[in-house]
């Protein structure tokens, strides 16, 4: 959104009547007294962004202390950390204890949910004001005056709250166009990239650039700068060298000419900007030129999942607790504007569209497990929004699919943890690079024993022991011909660091049974005795122990595995091979911190979801031996050759079993004759016993 000489003038205008509410608002009777509160909060935190954008505008930013920056950034997000949050309006369950007071019991919870994703909104321009970008802050700015002026109209109070929805909804619907366009600008031009300048210009030296995002800065992202600050240049070279090579083989691997691409998007925490400033020079070295963008930069969030440039969390209440705002202001016109919008983009942007190869991501883990309270006003879909917004979700991917053309695009992930894992963080830190550059000659011979075996079969059976519930049987895909082709892939340390798996799409028909996992993180979120039944490789049955309530464990599930979906296929069986990561997460009793990049490695996962080939299907892939992998489809995703909304659902979920709940594993034959490869949580198949090296240091 383009800020000119208009624009300009819209947000002195704006800025100068915030001025004035927040002087009506100290003069208010008090007849109003929860509003008054709120606008106060809200006016104050705008006129805030305000004062830092003076600073940020007049260039002064890069001449303050550190110390000074770290204070200017304590007091941006004062209100939602350190345990603010709770006496915030962001805080939908704080701003419905105030409306209690003034308004009908009927009207509390549309009252909180409604202003607490207002305030929300405006922190999500933060970046914005650090990046120079003041458009959307002009934007949001009116939309809070104008808000104000309806709540302070003499409105029956039901007709307000229906006013100011039918504002907010107007305001997402009306600047769709804007936003879209600023987003694709950001995911696909290489031409101007703020965060790109500061990756750049960054001194381990100097780690006042770390305020220069404008994100949450905490221990983490100071602890990890200082740690890659300590380390000698050649080891940097390394950790950057296995994060660029493994990008790189992904596309020689699967056959994907990278030569025709330009740009890589790389996704980082703050704080590893070390490792991605010599990224980005091997890039470059390869035809890459880097683009990046936020994950605070999501219009209105409609997702609990983290992409693009990322810091800790001020409070992780606080993005659960607003993940699917966009939901309450919803409606099918809007999303099909969203897709509108979303091509329009895309279509101005179609020649750097065609070029752009895909992310390149350093995740991190660590942080201390977070367990969400289900909070009474937070929005929560209902299986109508739900369903809108998994349609929006499934035409929105197809469009990427159709300029971006996702069968020529690869990826890589790599993880390292941060300072919060514990005190062992350094030596936590220096296993972790080991076991991202394990030896993949060693993983490459077990693995293709294992699927030497497995190609054998015609299904597996998978029993768990110490409590663990697990008795599933996966049926696998025919080959036509052995000798060349195979129905697992040798997952070597390429796209998926580390090394060490084993997978395929499994075939639905005949995959039956149940799947636990005593305790299990998804997408940030612990799961306790999470229980899924499969009938036919889909979702029959679900539940957790995580709350009392049944209903409440089902919910919990439905909204943040299943995506609203009614049910899910399996989308991968894999055996993971990776015991190295399984014994430094028992060694340092981190199992449950690991994400999932290197949990899924430690023993037998299931996906729920698509496959590993979603929309790369006709892609032909090679093992390192050479046989073809030609079980990538399953019976729901072949259904995009004849009706393509049905084949994805834009969601793929790892849950793993760990060796120590893990009975056997048996590749079951046509003749019921089987082979067994894992037993007691080792490997017993002849050719993999090197794998129990690593188990027997516990």
């Amino acid at each position: 959104m383009l800020f000119d000489e208009i624009m300009e003038q819209r947000y002195e205008l704006a800025v100068s009547r915030l001025a004035g509410i927040a002087k009506e608002l100290n003069e208010a009777s008090g007849e109003k007294k929860s509003m008054d509160a709120f606008f106060k909060e809200a006016v104050s935190f705008a006129i805030s962004l305000d004062e830092v954008k003076k600073i940020a505008y007049g260039g002064k930013l890069k001449a303050m202390s550190i110390e000074e920056l770290a204070e200017l950034n304590e007091n941006i997000y004062m209100n939602i950390a350190d345990g603010n949050y709770e006496h915030s309006f962001t805080n939908p369950e704080y701003a419905g204890s105030r409306f209690e007071a003034d308004y009908a019991q009927d009207n509390v919870s549309d009252a909180a949910k409604i202003f607490s994703s207002l305030i929300t909104l405006l922190y999500s321009n933060i970046t914005n004001v650090f990046a120079g970008e003041y458009a959307q802050l002009t934007c949001a700015f009116e939309l809070l005056i104008e808000v104000y002026g309806i709540v302070y109209e003499p409105e029956d109070e039901d007709v307000m709250l229906k006013a100011v929805k039918n504002c907010m909804y107007y305001f997402a619907y009306d600047y769709a166009g804007e936003y879209m366009e600023d987003n694709a600008a950001l995911s696909l031009d290489e031409e101007n990239n703020h965060i790109v300048g500061i990756v750049n210009e960054s001194s381990p030296s100097d780690l006042r650039y770390l305020y220069y995002y404008g994100e949450y800065i905490g221990e983490n992202e100071l602890g990890i700068a200082r740690h890659l600050a300590s380390l000698p240049e050649d080891k940097i070279k390394d950790m950057a060298a296995t994060y660029v090579e493994g990008y790189i083989e992904g596309f020689n691997y699967a056959g994907i000419d990278l030569k025709t691409k330009k740009t890589v998007n790389i996704r980082y925490n703050i704080g590893f900007e070390r490792i991605v400033k010599e990224a980005i020079k091997m890039f470059d070295e390869n035809g890459l030129k880097p683009v990046a963008y936020f994950s605070s930069k999501d219009f209105r969030k409609a997702s609990p999942r983290k992409i693009g440039v990322v810091s800790s969390s001020p409070d992780n209440q606080f993005d659960y607790d607003h993940r699917y705002d966009l939901t309450y202001f919803m409606n099918k016109p809007l999303l099909d504007r969203y897709i509108v919008c979303t091509r329009l983009a895309y279509e101005k942007y179609s020649q750097k569209a065609t070029v752009y190869a895909g992310p390149a991501c350093i995740e991190v883990f660590g942080e201390k497990p977070f367990v969400p309270k289900q909070k009474k006003y937070a929005i929560s879909p209902d299986a109508k929004a739900m369903k809108l917004l998994t349609s929006y979700n499934q035409e929105r991917s197809l469009l990427l699919d159709e300029f971006i053309n996702l069968s020529t695009t690869s990826f890589t992930i790599i993880a390292y943890p941060i300072p919060e894992i514990g005190e062992d963080f350094k030596e936590i830190f220096d296993e972790t690079v080991r076991i991202n550059t394990l030896d993949k000659e060693l993983y490459r011979n077990i693995q293709e024993r294992l699927i030497e075996e497995l190609n054998k079969g015609v299904g597996a059976k998978i029993k768990g022991m110490n409590g663990n519930a697990t008795d599933i049987y996966v049926a696998f895909a025919s080959l036509d011909d052995p000798a060349t082709q195979t129905v697992f892939e040798n997952c070597l340390a390429d796209v998926n660091i580390p090394v060490g798996e084993v997978f395929t799409s499994p075939k639905l028909k005949g995959t039956s049974g149940v799947l636990n996992a005593s305790r299990v993180y998804l997408n940030e979120l612990e799961y306790k005795n999470l229980t899924v039944t499969f009938e036919d490789g889909m979702i029959k049955d679900y539940n957790c122990t995580n709350f009392d309530d049944e209903e409440r464990c089902k919910k919990y599930i439905e909204e943040n595995v299943l995506f609203g979906h009614p049910s899910l296929p399996m989308g991968e069986f894999a055996i993971g091979t990776n015991t190295a990561a399984y014994v430094m997460a028992r060694k340092y009793n981190i199992a449950d911190k690991l994400p999932i990049l290197i949990a899924e490695k430690t023993g037998p996962h299931f996906a729920v979801g698509d496959t590993c080939y979603s929309m790369s299907e006709e892609n032909r892939v090679y093992n390192p031996d050479g046989k073809e992998i030609i079980a990538k489809d399953n019976e729901v995703s072949i259904l995009r050759k004849t009706d393509i909304e049905k084949a994805y659902f834009n969601c793929h979920t790892d849950i793993t079993i760990p060796y120590d709940e893990l009975g056997f594993i048996d590749v079951i034959h046509e003749d019921g004759s089987t082979v067994r490869l894992i037993d007691n949580g080792r490997f017993v198949l002849a050719g993999t016993e090197k794998l129990n090296d690593e188990l027997d240091k516990l």
